[in-house]
């Protein structure tokens, strides 16, 4: 197999390329470097610059490459900006997507994983959400997710391709800091970016109907995430001709925002940065931790890293990036 990694060189895609390097799998990249850095790949890994949407581009790889399979990480993925820029969304994650399909299609590709998100789920009100819990995403970025799991198993069906779709919660943590999220649009960031500058960290909301008033989300250590690629693309491999596996990933446990900040605090040596709470922020449901049930029975896969990890390896590869919170 020669697996072909779209967004390959962004956060979570250098991740899943270095897992599945070491583990033996031949891949090659393709990332259009709006986000993703070329020096995050492995030496010997090809890189191929340029866009799912660009339609001749994806044929000469696949051809080059000899491509047996695809992982798909590539889309923009800020729940906000989805928000501002709906037109964009759908033209890069949905579109993008049907492009890259066709030449899928067209090349006899057997295997298609797809990457999706928890977002599906919108505000589900239940204690684990599971894959079979009802799909209601509340934004732009939930919907082309969504979307791009009905486009993927509806093409496998037509094309006896095997195909997967993870669905995962929240992200953190790096295998070294120059693999790390640069981007400050998660909790974690957030709460570097507000110590760094010797404020508080925030809270937004400390009245739901969870043990401390804040909320509960489920975080997956990025390696872990990289590793379930792994599990799920050679079972792919290994059942060809059609089939569709739709998981989540995660942990099963949930971590409120204020035992985050405390943890938080600890690591980055500032506990003394009480957090502040502020108002709710529209739309946060109060409780959202997903079953790994379904990937553990069928592919023996769990998380192996705690929160903890994931907070010292995120703070090192944030240090990395901004050496001011180093000086303070």
């Amino acid at each position: 197999m020669t697996w072909l990694i779209t967004g390959g060189a962004g956060y979570i895609g250098s991740h899943v390329v270095r897992v599945m390097a070491e583990a033996g799998e031949r891949v090659a990249v393709l990332d259009d470097l709006s986000s993703g850095r070329p020096e995050r790949l492995p030496d010997g890994v090809p890189l191929v610059a340029g866009s799912t949407l660009d339609r001749e581009l994806l044929g000469r790889a696949f051809a080059d490459l000899g491509v047996t399979g695809v992982v798909h990480l590539a889309a923009k993925k800020q729940v906000a900006e989805s928000v501002e820029q709906p037109l964009r969304y759908y033209r890069e994650n949905v579109h993008g997507l049907t492009v890259l399909l066709e030449a899928v299609v067209e090349a006899g590709i057997g295997s298609f994983l797809f990457s999706s998100s928890a977002a599906v789920y919108g505000m589900p009100d239940v204690e684990l959400v599971t894959e079979d819990t009802p799909c209601h995403p509340m934004n732009p970025y939930g919907e082309t997710k969504l979307a791009g799991e009905w486009l993927v198993r509806a093409t496998g069906a037509a094309h006896s391709i095997s195909t997967a779709c993870l669905r995962y919660f929240n992200v953190a943590g790096a295998t070294r800091p120059e693999l790390s999220d640069t981007g400050v649009s998660n909790i974690i960031p957030m709460m570097f970016e507000r110590i760094t500058h010797g404020e508080a960290p925030r809270i937004f909301g400390d009245d739901y109907p969870t043990p401390d008033g804040s909320c509960v989300r489920d975080y997956i250590h990025v390696e872990d995430l990289a590793s379930a690629h792994l599990a799920v693309a050679r079972r792919l491999a290994e059942r060809p001709g059609g089939g569709d596996l739709t998981v989540n990933i995660g942990t099963g446990r949930g971590v409120s925002v204020r035992e985050m900040a405390r943890l938080i605090g600890e690591v980055t040596g500032r506990p003394e940065l009480a957090p502040v709470v502020e108002a709710r922020r529209p739309g946060d449901p109060a409780r959202v931790v997903g079953s790994a049930e379904l990937i553990a029975k069928e592919l023996g896969w769990s998380a192996r890293h705690g929160v903890a990890e994931m907070v010292r390896s995120a703070w090192a590869g944030w240090c990395l990036n901004h050496p001011e919170a180093v000086r303070r």
